[in-house]
């Protein structure tokens, strides 16, 4: 079928959207709900108004692109003064209703609010009304997200994104009219809620209604004080995305940027978090090995993803003997950062502060845990995400692309494996994983190291990996995203499935994909496979890529730790999980009987 947009012919197929047509053919109109990557198109903003025609109608109208259908001989006209009058007139209106402290604002530079009226030629705002937006809740009650409702533009894209892609389901729509709010279900403050924290919400907000817990302050306030001895570890996923923030490909390698740019921020010690996955690998590895030999609890899942651990907690907590008990490569780094490399270093682990750089907003409720507390000090003081550290890079004026590379400056935790940098991607565990208990069991290294049967962006994988005389062949499983997860416990429960071992990321594509990772405007992950491509690149180019060939693992076992699920790793390396699903329960009690206290 033949239309025609701005005068020139556009063909399309039947049911598709004035909007979709016009991306097809290079014709920008703006919007501020529609995001077709996560099939979310509910007219909510009215901004992406254009001027039709239809072939047996040749009264002009104007409507709204992203749920109008494309008609044979429609005519369709975008820029009209017309059309621009009533777009101005409606980012206006949202305006009004919507705080305008812009520059104190985490979504500054870079809110779609601000680039639709600038596309729309707003010069001045003509209505103001704070007493709407300033009476909206602000819930900081999570340690990961922040809800501000008064900078809420009611796209619901987030309630499209928690509902569908992660099936956790914890955001709302209540109210009506001036009243509508994207609240959280049951009436719960976000930190009691069913939330996992895992930021996906964030990632599509188009405002700064929804944002990360900023703890940029906290982290500037180490690095000037001389009595504190810094240790920074950022991972993988870091690495192949933070370029994006400084107009660089996506998938781009800044490892030795990073270094050279947290080095002039003034940390003391530079490190890295693969140096943990690897040692992560030796102890999770070891532990299935362990519960095969042992006809233990099995399937054993991954532990590495805070925002996955959080989910079983609160909604299958009968599993949780199926998580591996090892901590996650984070929480590994702090606790050997404040006793190994503390005693080598001949520090003072009290005034030491870990700082991480993480894809992932959950990394900031996970170092919270009070498992993960030694002798009262945290092992990770605080995380910051890659969107956070990019911020930090830009107001102290540091461009990592004009840095030359550095090395990690540690001889006792800066070396890791291709195995430790594939932590990032969904399959990387699992990956890392295979290779490392092939060896264990076989005394053979594993042929092929790249698992191609585990690798994709599927949903749910599944392989079988043969591991050798003394485990035999196992049936393994990847799965990334929490709603493909529940179906995966679903049919576990039941006694549908017959895994050994399965990797689970809560987040799409795994870190790569993460909630604190570079956004992308009116796109959710639309840089997933360059991330992804480039950490397969770092692995391919790896020396080694072995969890159990890294040298300074190996020196690690032999002078601190004695041999994996020792007495010694057992106590520093590993945890336990909590029944989270009552915690809920109770806060709902109490904010009920509150609610019948008033009434």
């Amino acid at each position: 079928m033949i239309g025609t947009i701005n005068g020139k012919p556009v063909e399309f197929k039947e049911n598709q959207t004035i909007l979709t047509v016009a991306k097809e053919n290079g014709h920008f109109i703006p919007t501020l709900c529609e995001m077709a990557d996560i099939n979310h198109t509910p007219g909510t903003c009215r901004v992406c108004l254009v001027d039709i025609q239809r072939k047996k109608d040749p009264e002009h109208q104007i409507v709204t692109s992203c749920t109008t259908p494309m008609e044979e001989g429609m005519t369709v006209l975008t820029r009209t003064p017309k059309v621009r009058e009533m777009q101005r007139l409606q980012v206006e209106l949202l305006l009004a209703d919507h705080n305008q402290d812009c520059a104190s604002c985490i979504r500054h530079g870079n809110c779609e609010l601000q680039d639709v009226a600038q596309f729309v030629g707003l010069q001045q705002t003509r209505y103001h009304y704070p007493h709407f937006y300033l009476n909206r809740t602000r819930d900081e009650s999570s340690p990961c997200v922040v809800r501000d409702m008064s900078k809420c533009i009611r796209c619901f894209r987030c309630v499209t994104v928690c509902r569908e892609i992660q099936g956790v389901d914890t955001l709302v729509i209540t109210g009506k009219g001036l009243g509508t709010e994207i609240s959280v279900r049951d009436h719960l403050p976000l930190g009691e809620s069913d939330c996992v924290g895992c930021g996906q919400c964030i990632l599509v907000c188009p405002v700064g209604a929804l944002a990360e817990k900023n703890d940029i302050e906290e982290v500037m306030d180490y690095l000037y004080d001389p009595a504190i001895t810094t240790v920074f570890q950022f991972a993988p996923a870091v690495r192949t995305a933070l370029g994006e923030e400084f107009n660089m490909a996506a998938g781009t390698n800044l490892e030795g940027r990073i270094i050279t740019a947290l080095k002039k921020l003034g940390a003391d010690v530079v490190l890295d978090t693969n140096f943990t996955a690897d040692l992560v690998i030796m102890e999770e590895g070891n532990e299935l090995l362990k519960r095969i030999r042992e006809n233990d609890v099995l399937p054993m899942f991954t532990s590495c993803c805070p925002a996955w651990v959080s989910y079983v907690e609160k909604n299958y907590p009968e599993m949780r003997a199926h998580i591996s008990t090892t901590k996650s490569p984070q929480q590994c780094f702090g606790a050997m950062a404040k006793t190994y490399l503390a005693e080598n270093m001949g520090l003072d682990p009290r005034r030491m502060r870990v700082v991480s750089i993480m894809p992932c907003t959950a990394k900031k409720g996970e170092a919270k845990r009070p498992e993960f507390e030694r002798d009262g000090q945290p092992e990770v003081d605080v995380v910051i995400t890659t969107r956070e550290f990019a911020r930090i890079l830009k107001r102290e004026g540091i461009n990592p692309c004009d840095l030359a590379p550095s090395d990690f400056d540690n001889p006792w935790m800066g070396d890791y494996s291709g195995a430790a940098v594939i932590f990032g991607t969904t399959g990387g565990v699992m990956e890392a994983a295979v290779r490392t208990v092939h060896k264990v069991v076989t005394g053979e290294e594993l042929a092929g190291v790249e698992l191609k049967e585990i690798r994709g962006m599927e949903n749910i994988r599944e392989a079988e990996v043969d591991l050798g005389t003394g485990a035999g062949k196992i049936k393994v499983a990847v799965v990334h995203t929490l709603k493909a997860a529940g179906r995966l416990l679903e049919s576990i429960k039941a006694g549908e499935s017959d895994y050994s071992f399965v990797e689970v990321m809560a987040c799409p594509g795994g870190c790569m994909g993460g909630g604190g990772q570079p956004r992308s405007k009116h796109a959710y992950q639309a840089s997933a496979s360059l991330r992804q491509e480039g950490l397969y690149e770092i692995d391919r180019q790896a020396p080694v890529r072995q969890s159990h060939n890294n040298p300074m693992i190996q020196k690690l076992y032999e002078e601190f730790l004695g041999k994996p699920l020792g007495q010694k790793s057992h106590r520093l390396l590993h945890t336990t999980y909590q029944d989270r699903k009552r915690l809920v329960k109770h806060a709902m009690k109490e904010i009920w009987q509150e609610i019948e206290n008033r009434t």
